[in-house]
């Protein structure tokens, strides 16, 4: 069994060197690679039944950026969330989002729907991350959010979990421990990748 404390230091370095390599995929993609991910999410959405819910995220530095998914998936009847971080440790929530919703800082500083925005379940999650692998498995930033909500929400129903980031962005394998929740799609600018059951 491994050690905890080596598989945090194993992940801390895996991090520095994922958000270098993010970093870079950044410089080099400009607004295309959005462009080319709203589509692949759209197709992959396509066949749904509306309105699901699909939750993405506000991007934070060089996190590849799913507004412009969201706002495709909202005129095509989809209702679109973004996630509020309600305290540490704890699942996120998620407020239903338009372009128009106005915004605040939730827990951490992050731009989330204001308070007053209804709460929904998401049937579909974009989720953000530093690297991945063809596991299915994502580095984040160690906090655990997704990992927490991804648990809660497949005891309640079927979610999709689908992690958005640059092909850059693969790793051969990805650190991970019993809690870390497997995602069942990647897409980036390049492709959308199915994980295997």
């Amino acid at each position: 069994m491994t050690d905890p404390a080596d598989l945090r230091e194993h992940k801390n370095a895996a991090r520095a060197s994922a958000k270098l390599r993010r970093a870079e995929a950044f410089a080099c993609a400009g607004i295309g690679s959005a462009e080319a991910v709203s589509g692949r999410v759209a197709d992959l959405l396509a066949g749904m039944s509306k309105p699901a819910v699909v939750a993405g995220y506000w991007p934070i530095g060089s996190e590849l950026d799913v507004r412009p998914a969201l706002s495709h998936l909202d005129l095509n009847g989809f209702t679109c969330a973004l996630p509020v971080v309600a305290a540490r440790g704890e699942p996120l929530l998620f407020r239903r989002w338009t372009p128009q919703t106005p915004m605040e800082r939730s827990g951490l500083g992050i731009l989330a729907p204001a308070a007053g925005e209804p709460e929904v379940e998401p049937d579909v999650l974009l989720v953000p991350l530093l690297s991945f692998d063809r596991a299915g498995f994502r580095l984040g930033y160690g906090a655990g959010f997704y990992d927490r909500t991804l648990e809660r929400l497949r005891l309640i129903k079927p979610v999709t979990a689908i992690g958005i980031g640059f092909s850059a962005q693969e790793v051969e394998a990805v650190p991970r421990d019993r809690h870390d929740q497997p995602l069942d799609w990647i897409v980036t600018e390049t492709s959308a990748l199915r994980i295997s059951e």
